[in-house]
């Protein structure tokens, strides 16, 4: 489902991802742990093409993101054949960034109408079966500020998956919430993941990675560090720098 070869991404003189190499399968959870300032949502944002990579490339399915080989050359996509790209690829980040002046339900069908083109009814019904979904069915004529944190980043999650993604991508989706709240948005990825959608979760959630990640990725400098299983890289970590980070995290 995705595969990124030798991807490089600078801000400036600040060399954030250093070629990174990466495969995930289709219906796989791949789980990306590592410090603050790893690269870790960089390289969800480069997946999203929220940015552009410096060098290397990324595959979703068959197709190469942001560019198109013509007459052997590689040559960029234009904006709108980008956004056309990034349509199978949902995305739920630290904030909810749900739109405030708009109901949860509101929020949910604002994509399928304007960009999928569905009718204002067929748009409602997926957005009420996707809130039932979420455990929040009796939430669709609320505003966010009437919402608590974990029941706006699971409007959130529904607005993704009214686009009918391929794949999900995480950024530290339960950061942001107090710790009592983390539970209901960890129980929603669970589900999702038990349902075979492709996903990739950048997360602090040790117990959440342990029990549904196929994969986890160790990243730190911009780098991959260690790649495995659950059991090969949280239990029996064979580099000493995942072993000082997962000591650290579990003290």
């Amino acid at each position: 489902m995705i595969r990124a070869i030798d991807v490089h991404k600078r801000f400036g003189d600040n060399h954030v991802l250093k070629g990174i190499t990466l495969e995930v399968a289709k219906a796989d959870v791949m789980c990306i742990i590592g410090p603050s300032g790893s690269g870790k949502s960089t390289f969800l944002r480069c997946i999203n093409q929220l940015e552009a990579t410096d060098d290397g490339a990324i595959w979703v399915g068959d197709e190469l993101l942001g560019h198109e080989v013509r007459d052997g050359r590689l040559h960029q996509l234009t904006d709108r054949r980008i956004a056309r790209q990034r349509r199978p690829v949902g995305m739920v980040f630290q904030r909810f960034n749900l739109f405030p002046h708009m109901t949860a339900l509101e929020n949910i069908v604002e994509g399928p109408i304007k960009v999928l083109k569905e009718s204002p009814q067929e748009a409602r019904g997926r957005g009420l079966e996707l809130l039932g979904r979420v455990g929040l069915a009796d939430k669709a004529g609320a505003y966010p500020a009437t919402l608590s944190g974990g029941q706006q980043q699971r409007v959130a999650i529904a607005r993704a998956l009214a686009m009918n993604p391929q794949l999900m991508l995480f950024d530290e989706p339960t950061s942001a919430l107090d710790p009592e709240l983390v539970g209901e948005v960890l129980g929603v990825m669970r589900d999702l993941a038990l349902s075979g959608m492709t996903m990739i979760v950048v997360t602090h959630e040790l117990g959440f990675a342990r029990e549904v990640a196929n994969q986890i990725v160790f990243m730190d400098d911009g780098r991959v560090v260690e790649t495995g299983t659950p059991a090969d890289v949280l239990t029996h970590p064979k580099n000493e720098r995942t072993q000082a980070f997962l000591s650290a995290v579990l003290a």
